[in-house]
């Protein structure tokens, strides 16, 4: 044997394609599918180049490489999807993400457009669908427990698969009917494999070899290789194994703006868009993105989950050294995102792309947990319930001011009314309540000061009038007018432990600390869904249109309004100019 690339971490699974020279694989510690170059011929040197080709996944278990096609299709246990994008990890689009439980193996046959791929959970099973995602179909789910290594013969068309409880290799057709045995009683703990003319081969954890039997009658059994640490994926490096077939997204990518991916339903391929992007009513063409957006903030990391589609697929954005994120919101003007970090103590922004990303501000914070942006006067609001303040900045973090600092105990939420000239907050103190004052802290009054325990979330419906809030104590969503009156309960039932809290149209949505989810409601009819669950670490979350610069609220506010410029703040008249701390 010889090392093409050596010094991996945690590689999972592996293939390839041949004639690019091309070996791709999963790294399940480094959360990402990377690449490299084999000696296929004078221009590439052997294992140059280890490349990122996809980031951000939580555990890659399989992997397999559409030769024909040229695009990348793999499954992640830990969020249960199957996914596939460009070769370069680009378009990246989920295929499915319901009723997957630990998907492990994949295979793919392009000739006849179908994937195959093992799932060993709670209903362990072997499925199939169109490599577009159509025609979904369960092929095995009898004497079947922890169903690993999968791999196809396209000369016989047939599907072979190894069981690592059951200790077996068993083969059926491609529709999952003849099944019968190939070898069985001799196994260890089989895991993947791989075929390659008459031979079938497969690696084992418990012998920590490789093996080898034949294809038809399981006999001539033998070890190729022993003494592997840790024996994972196995594929034979072989042309035969990749033949070329013309298809339709050979031309012109299918004329598709994005993904051609391919189908077994005439005209035999679609187009696709990547994860949240809708497609046009030509069929061909994606949007420029998703439109309607809800930004989470966990711990570790941001997010963003695209409501303009079912799928609700939550994506990673491409920030680093996030430590404690808690609170989020988003300017639609210039497209940045901004959040609180608890445990460096500071406010970031960064561009929803996850480019461009700045500190803010970095002193005198002990524990931000609520962010506002006024998308008309270019300024940022935040409360800290540490040093028990509210204070404002400009956008790119200059010209901070303490607005409010007496009387406030526990300031969490915080929303604005930039049309009217307004800021709501809500305080968890030893007196709970919700206020609201001027945009510069003037005209303080109190809206809510009875049976609350830890309003934790606030949201304003600017078309209606309506302000919402959760309460993560009296476990209740409650609506109030802006003014104070009409106090009405829209939902009490089943909220452990509510924290961040937004709305966009008719829906509130919410995470949960303790449910490890995110909801969403609809603020006329009460009707609830779950939108992402079984994701820990769940703090604030901001609903908004990415695709807008500027809402209808903000025209009728620069129409009803005279502008005066100063130094440091552009504010309406008869709002007042704010000084800056620290100056005359």
């Amino acid at each position: 044997s010889a090392v093409v690339v050596s010094d991996l971490v945690d590689a999972a699974a592996v293939d390839f394609l041949y004639t690019e020279g091309i070996i791709f694989w999963t790294d399940v510690s480094e959360e990402a599918i990377k690449q490299t170059y084999w000696n296929l011929s004078s221009n590439y040197a052997l294992g140059t180049g280890q490349t990122v080709v996809v980031s951000g996944l939580a555990s890659a278990d399989g992997l397999a490489c559409d030769w024909l096609g040229k695009k990348l299709y793999w499954t992640d246990s830990e969020t249960n999807r199957i996914e596939v994008s460009n070769l370069d990890g680009t378009s990246r689009k989920v295929l499915f993400w319901m009723d997957l439980d630990q998907p492990r193996a994949l295979a793919l046959n392009p000739a006849q457009r179908y994937m195959y791929w093992t799932d060993w959970g709670e209903k362990p099973r072997i499925e199939s669908a169109g490599m577009d995602g159509s025609n979904r179909k369960v092929l095995v789910n009898q004497n079947i427990y922890w169903p690993n290594g999968l791999t196809i013969d396209l000369l016989e068309h047939k599907l072979y698969w190894a069981d690592a409880k059951l200790s077996f290799i068993h083969r059926a057709n491609l529709d999952g009917s003849a099944r019968e045995a190939v070898v069985e009683g001799i196994l260890t703990h089989p895991f993947a494999l791989t075929l390659s003319g008459e031979t079938l081969y497969w690696t084992d954890w418990q012998t920590r070899s490789i093996h080898a039997c034949n294809k038809q009658k399981g006999d001539n059994i033998r070890e190729i290789l022993s003494g592997i640490f840790s024996p994972m994926d196995i594929q034979v490096l072989d042309p035969s194994r990749q033949p070329y077939l013309q298809t339709p997204c050979g031309d012109n990518n299918g004329n598709c703006s994005h993904l051609c991916l391919l189908s077994p339903v005439e005209p035999f391929y679609s187009c696709a868009c990547p994860t949240g992007v809708q497609l046009k009513p030509d069929g061909k063409t994606c949007k420029p993105g998703a439109e309607h957006v809800l930004l989470l903030a966990r711990r570790t990391d941001l997010r963003k989950i695209s409501l303009d589609l079912p799928d609700f697929s939550d994506i990673v954005l491409m920030v680093d050294d996030i430590r404690h994120a808690i609170a989020i919101d988003y300017d639609p003007v210039e497209g940045f995102v901004y959040w609180t970090d608890d445990e460096i103590k500071a406010i970031r922004r960064a561009h929803i792309d996850g480019n461009t990303s700045a500190m803010l501000v970095a002193t005198e914070l002990k524990h931000p947990d609520g962010i506002a942006v006024d998308w008309v006067a270019r300024n940022l609001y935040w409360t800290d319930t540490g040093t028990d303040r509210i204070e404002v900045t400009r956008l790119n973090g200059t010209s901070r001011k303490i607005l409010i600092s007496e009387n406030i105990d526990e300031p969490r939420a915080i929303v604005l009314d930039p049309v009217n000239g307004y800021m709501y907050w809500t305080d968890w103190g030893q007196q709970p309540k919700i206020e609201r004052a001027n945009l510069d802290g003037t005209d303080r009054v109190v809206l809510v000061d009875s049976y609350l325990g830890w309003p934790n979330g606030l949201a304003l419906d600017y078309s209606t009038g309506k302000l919402y809030w959760g309460d993560a104590k009296t476990d209740k969503i409650e609506v109030i007018d802006v003014d104070g009156t009409n106090r009405q309960t829209l939902l009490d039932d089943n909220l452990p432990h509510l924290f961040g809290f937004t709305l966009l149209g008719d829906f509130i949505y919410w995470t949960d600390w303790q449910m490890r989810s995110i909801e969403r409601v609809h603020k006329v009819t009460a009707a609830r869904e779950t939108i992402i669950d079984q994701l820990p670490d769940l703090m604030g979350l901001k609903a908004t249109n990415v695709t807008e610069t500027h809402g209808e609220e903000e025209d009728r506010f620069w129409s009803a309004r005279t502008w005066t410029t100063y130094a440091h703040w552009t504010i309406p008249v008869p709002w007042r100019w704010i000084q800056p701390a620290g100056e005359n």
